[in-house]
C-alpha cells in the first residue's frame, strides 16, 4: 500500500505537517507496512510559508521591518531547502491585521516592509522568489515595496515622494538608477488567485479599498491614482498593466511586481505544487489524501485540494478528501477529481473545541483508521 498525503492546513488548528502525521498514524493502524509519503502543500495564502519551508527542509527567518504605517515590527519569511528560493507572504509585513481598525487608511499605508523582506533575502543570497499576495492593508500599487529596493518616485518638480496610496497621482518620474544591482539576477513568481485589473470598477481600489478603510471619495482618488501610475509605467517601461488579470491584487502590488520586477503572476496552488514536486511522488500510488479545513464550492476555484486531485487523476489514482467541515455543496469537488469526502467530526462539538489541536489530531487519526479499515474490507472481499 502506497499513500501520498498532500493536504492543506486546517487554519487555526493543524498545520499541513501535523495533519500528515495524524493521517499516517491512523493508516498504519490498519496497514502497518504502508509506504506513506507526506507532501506539505498550501494554496499561496495563509500557511504557505510554513508548508513550503517544512516540506523542503528549509529555514525560517525573522527580521525587523516596517509595518504598513512604518512602525517597526518583526516579520517572518522562509528560505526553501535549496538555499536560493525565498518564500514570502506579503501580509507578514503589509497585512491588514497589522493596522488597528481606527487607523486603516490606504492613502497612508505602504508595502515598504514587504520590500525590506525581499531586500533581506537578496542579501542572504536568494535570487528566486515566491510571493503570496492577499490580505493587504495597502493600495499603493507596490510603490512602497519598490522604494525599499532602491526605486525613487518623483513629482513633476523632481521632488522625491513619500509613502502610501496618496502619492499615486503625483508620480511623474520613476528613478531606477539606484536600485539593488542584484535585482537583475532575480526571478519573481507571484501567487495570485484573483483576476482583478489594476484600476476601474473591478480594480484594486473599488473592489478592496473599503475593507482597508477607504470611503467613497478616497476610492475614487486611489483609482484615479492607479490609472495615472499605469500611464507613467507605460511611458517608462512600455508595459501596459492596466487590464492585466491579477494586477489589482493586494492593492495593485500584483501590477507593480510585473511592471518593476518582471514578475510572473500564477495561481498559488499551481506554483506550490510545482515547487514541492508533487508529481514525482505519485507514481504507483494506491491513494492520494488531500483536503483543507472546510470543503465547499469555493474549493474548486483554485484551492489546493482540487489542484492535487487534478494532478492525481492524470495518474489514475483515487483521491480521498478530508475536511474539518463539509458544506452542503462540497460534492461539487467530485467533478474535479475528489472521489470521496469525509468530515473528521465524529460527534457534536463546539467550534472552539473542534479547533483545539489535540482534538483535531484525535479526530483525524481515528477517521483515517476507519477509512482504511473499510478499504481493507473491500480489498479482502473483492480480491478473493
Amino acid at each position: 500500500m502506497k499513500v501520498v498525503i498532500a493536504i492543506d492546513s486546517f487554519k487555526g488548528s493543524l498545520t499541513s505537517n501535523e495533519l500528515g502525521d495524524s493521517l499516517e498514524t491512523g493508516i498504519k493502524k490498519v496497514y502497518k507496512d504502508a509506504e506513506i509519503i507526506k507532501v506539505p502543500i498550501a494554496d499561496g495564502g495563509e500557511g504557505t510559508v510554513e508548508a513550503m519551508v517544512e516540506g523542503t527542509k528549509g529555514q525560517f527567518i525573522d527580521i525587523n521591518v516596517h509595518d504598513p504605517l512604518m512602525n517597526e515590527i518583526v516579520a517572518k519569511y522562509g528560505i526553501l531547502g535549496n538555499g536560493k528560493t525565498a518564500i514570502i507572504e506579503m501580509a507578514a509585513a503589509s497585512g491588514l491585521p497589522l493596522v488597528p481598525v481606527n487607523k486603516r487608511n490606504p492613502k497612508e499605508t505602504t508595502t515598504y516592509g514587504t520590500g525590506e523582506v525581499v531586500r533581506d533575502a537578496i542579501n542572504r543570497g536568494c535570487r528566486e522568489f515566491i510571493i503570496g499576495l492577499g490580505g493587504s492593508a495597502t493600495n499603493d500599487g507596490g510603490l512602497g515595496m519598490m522604494q525599499a529596493l532602491g526605486f525613487k518616485f518623483l513629482d513633476k518638480n523632481g521632488n522625491e515622494l513619500g509613502q502610501g496610496g496618496k502619492i499615486l497621482g503625483e508620480v511623474a518620474i520613476i528613478d531606477d538608477s539606484e536600485i539593488m544591482e542584484e535585482l537583475k539576477e532575480c526571478k519573481f513568481l507571484v501567487a495570485c488567485d484573483v483576476d482583478n485589473p489594476f484600476y476601474g470598477p473591478r480594480g484594486a481600489a473599488y473592489v478592496y479599498g473599503r475593507q482597508k478603510g477607504a470611503d467613497d471619495n478616497m476610492i475614487i482618488e486611489l483609482d484615479n491614482g492607479l490609472k495615472h501610475l499605469a500611464e507613467v509605467i507605460k511611458n517608462k517601461y512600455g508595459k501596459d498593466i492596466s487590464d492585466l488579470a491579477g494586477a489589482g491584487a493586494a492593492g495593485g502590488l500584483g501590477g507593480g511586481l510585473v511592471a518593476f520586477l518582471n514578475a510572473i503572476l500564477k495561481p498559488g496552488t499551481e506554483i506550490i505544487l510545482e515547487e514541492v514536486g508533487l508529481a514525482k511522488y505519485l507514481d504507483n500510488a494506491d491513494f492520494v489524501i488531500t483536503g483543507e479545513g472546510r470543503i465547499d464550492f469555493q474549493s474548486v476555484m483554485g484551492k489546493a485540494p482540487v489542484g492535487v486531485s487534478k494532478m492525481a487523476k492524470k495518474y489514475g489514482i483515487p483521491v480521498i478528501g478530508i475536511a474539518g467541515c463539509l458544506a452542503d455543496d462540497a460534492d461539487a469537488t467530485h467533478d474535479y477529481g475528489i472521489d470521496s469526502l469525509f468530515s473528521i467530526m465524529n460527534y457534536p462539538i463546539t467550534l472552539e473545541d473542534a479547533l483545539k489541536p489535540e482534538n483535531a489530531k484525535k479526530f483525524v487519526t481515528k477517521n483515517a483508521e476507519e477509512i482504511f479499515r473499510l478499504i481493507k474490507v473491500c480489498e479482502t472481499k473483492f480480491t478473493k
